[in-house]
C-alpha cells in the first residue's frame, strides 16, 4: 500500500532564533494564543498567510470581531489585518495573539494610571512608557514578595484582578549562560568582544603570533542573531547563545 506523503513543516521561532530563512517547507509552524498568553502550535500552509488565516488555522470563526496582532521578535505588538497578508519569511514574528474584547485595562506606570486596551502587554511597550536610564529596568511590583525585573521581550497578562504596578529601579546584576566549543560557560556581561570568546574558548593560553581565531555564533540577542564574527567585532549575548572558536596555525 502507497504510504500516504508526509507533510514538511518548518518551525517560524526555530529560523528566527537560529538566524535562517525560512524553508520552502509545505507548512510552517507558529505560536497562537486567544485573549491570553496561552501560546499554542499551529500551522498554516503559506509563509505569507492573510490574517483571515491565521484565525482559521487556529479554529476560529474568522468571520467574528476579532483583532489580530504579531509578536516582533523585539517584543512589539504589530497590528495584523484579516483579509491582508503577513510575510512570516521577513517579520522576526512566531507569535500571534488574537483579542475577541472591548475592554479597556488599567495599569499603574511610576505612579501614574494608565489605559490599555489588549489584556496583555509587552515589556518592549513598558520600557516606552517608563522610560528607564541605561543603569535601570522595570519592575512589576510583588505585593508582601519581590519586585520582578520584566525583560524587554516578554508578556505581562493585565487580565488578572486587581490593577498592576510597574516601576523602574536600579538593573539587578545578571548573568548569563552561553555555550562555547561546547561547553555551557557563565558570563557576566551581556556584550562579548571576539578576544572574551577566544578567552573563553581557550582559557589560559596566550595566542601565538601565528595563531589565526575564527568565530561562529548562533542564537545571540543582537542582530544578525548568527553569523561570523570578525576581529574587533562583539556580540550580544542571552541565555542559549552559541559560539564556536576554532584556531589555525599559520605555517
Amino acid at each position: 500500500m502507497k504510504q500516504p506523503d508526509l507533510i514538511d513543516y518548518d518551525d517560524v521561532g526555530e529560523a528566527i532564533r537560529d538566524g535562517r530563512a525560512l524553508r520552502p517547507a509545505g507548512a510552517y509552524r507558529i505560536r497562537f494564543a486567544q485573549d491570553d498568553l496561552n501560546f499554542r502550535v499551529i500551522e498554516v500552509s503559506d509563509p505569507i498567510p492573510l490574517g483571515r488565516q491565521i484565525l482559521i488555522a487556529a479554529g476560529l470563526n474568522a468571520q467574528r470581531d476579532y483583532s489580530l496582532f504579531a509578536i516582533l521578535d523585539g517584543g512589539d505588538f504589530e497590528d495584523v489585518r484579516l483579509d491582508e497578508t503577513f510575510d512570516l519569511r521577513g517579520q522576526g514574528a512566531e507569535r500571534f495573539v488574537a483579542f475577541q474584547t472591548d475592554r479597556e485595562f488599567k495599569l499603574m506606570v511610576n505612579g501614574s494610571q494608565l489605559q490599555w486596551g489588549k489584556p496583555v502587554i509587552s515589556g518592549a511597550v513598558l520600557y516606552r512608557l517608563a522610560s528607564p536610564s541605561e543603569e535601570e529596568a522595570v519592575f512589576l511590583v510583588v505585593a508582601g514578595g519581590t519586585d520582578r525585573e520584566i525583560e524587554r521581550t516578554e508578556l505581562v497578562d493585565l487580565a488578572a484582578p486587581g490593577v498592576e504596578r510597574f516601576i523602574t529601579a536600579p538593573r539587578l546584576p545578571r548573568t548569563y549562560q552561553i555555550i562555547v566549543n561546547g561547553r555551557e560557560i557563565e558570563v557576566a556581561r551581556k556584550r562579548q568582544t571576539f578576544n572574551d570568546l577566544v578567552a573563553l574558548a581557550y582559557p589560559g593560553t596566550a595566542a601565538a603570533p601565528d595563531t589565526v581565531y575564527s568565530i561562529t555564533y548562533s542564537r545571540a540577542a543582537s542582530t544578525p542573531h548568527s553569523g561570523e564574527l570578525g576581529q574587533g567585532g562583539f556580540i550580544d549575548v542571552k541565555n542559549g547563545t552559541r559560539a564556536n572558536v576554532t584556531c589555525t596555525v599559520q605555517s
